[in-house]
């Protein structure tokens, strides 16, 4: 009986270890369905913002930034009244249509600084005017990055005058005109090269692996991708174009003198509302060309079926909730923002509070879902 006994318990730990075994395989296929559900659903986000957001915006951006360059040469040859209007034109359009790509700034463009050499404002004038004496300081350099790009051109076009007379004078008799020909060369030229880097790199090898890199770890495209995004909207919507400005992150003092496009005074608003609806259509996946929505963040949210816990509804539904909220505050704006800052500072307040609710959304809640790790800092909290 002893036998028989020990011979049984035998079989029937041999019988439970198969039934553990099973239910081992069983948990590991359906987690690896799960992966592969996850996986593939990061495969279809990455390609379609790739294909059908990021390139076309950049193919755009091109067309409308060759034109600026081209109306710049024209200017910088012949600089008279007519063309300095024709090129202060083409830079408004330009400008626009930068909110559309400076988002995009992982990948390439965080490899090439191409927001450093596009948009770092305000712009400081006496470095400007040090490298103009100098003719040939340093581009790539961070001392120099906010003496070029836009805002820079800002300056050299609508704010180095008071009038198109004084500004074409000031590249035609004035004692150094010649030298500051030669910058708004240089720094059109650097803002060239450092585009068509981007975009080459886009256009060629680095699209595929983008598409490729589908884990979630810190080097994926998914990880640098949702980091660079919610990066821009935290520090340069949220905080450079509203908060900064109106003060809200220093009580008592407001900033006016350093609103974006800060010599054109009714353009800041319109660089804010349109990279705000970039940001806004790339969460929504909409196709730059038609609109169309493809696969996108808000789909993936989805797919992981992630809820607000108190009021049970769906995260992207809150967050996309919250996206209107922030529209209608941008809406309630005079486009001269510098004017809204002195005279009616509240309002920005208020668009920023609503902008930093979703800053929580995005940089929290959204990133804890999707199991990513914010990789940069802010010194102004979540």
């Amino acid at each position: 009986m002893r036998l028989l006994s020990v011979s049984s318990s035998k079989y029937i730990i041999v019988g439970l270890i198969l039934i553990a075994t099973v239910f081992a395989c069983s948990k590991s296929e359906v987690n690896l369905t799960e992966t592969n559900k996850n996986e593939t659903d990061r495969k279809a986000l990455l390609t379609n913002l790739s294909d059908n957001i990021i390139v076309p915006a950049y193919a755009d951006f091109k067309t409308q930034f060759d034109n600026m360059l081209a109306k710049s040469d024209a200017f910088t040859a012949t600089p008279n009244t007519a063309n300095l209007i024709a090129f202060r034109a083409s830079w408004r359009v330009a400008y626009i249509n930068w909110q559309k790509v400076e988002m995009f700034d992982f990948g390439p463009g965080q490899t090439y600084a191409i927001r450093a050499h596009f948009n770092i404002y305000p712009t400081n004038v006496s470095t400007i005017a040090n490298n103009i004496a100098a003719g040939n300081t340093n581009l790539e350099v961070p001392a120099s990055y906010a003496a070029q790009g836009f805002p820079a051109i800002d300056y050299l076009i609508n704010g180095i005058g008071n009038s198109d007379a004084e500004i074409v004078a000031e590249y035609t008799s004035a004692t150094d005109a010649t030298k500051k020909i030669n910058y708004l060369k240089r720094i059109t030229n650097q803002m060239n090269t450092v585009f068509n880097q981007v975009y080459t790199a886009w256009k060629g090898d680095f699209a595929t692996t983008f598409k490729s890199k589908t884990a979630i770890d810190a080097g994926s495209s998914t990880s640098t991708l949702i980091n660079g995004y919610i990066l821009n909207f935290e520090r340069y919507i949220r905080s450079g174009k509203i908060g900064i400005p109106a003060g809200s992150m220093t009580p008592g003092t407001n900033f006016p003198q350093k609103v974006e496009a800060f010599y054109t005074k009714d353009l800041a608003l319109t660089l804010a509302k349109t990279a705000q609806t970039a940001t806004y259509n790339f969460f929504l996946g909409k196709s730059y060309q038609n609109q169309t929505a493809g696969y996108s963040i808000k789909n993936y949210l989805d797919a992981l079926n992630v809820k607000d816990a108190t009021s049970g509804k769906l995260l992207s539904e809150i967050v996309t909730q919250q996206f209107d909220v922030i529209d209608v505050q941008l809406n309630g704006l005079q486009n001269n923002l510098y004017s809204e800052v002195i005279n009616n500072n509240q309002k920005m307040i208020n668009t920023y509070t609503e902008m930093q609710k979703l800053v929580r959304l995005l940089k929290v809640d959204m990133t804890s879902a999707m199991s990513i790790t914010i990789s940069y800092t802010d010194n102004d909290g979540d």
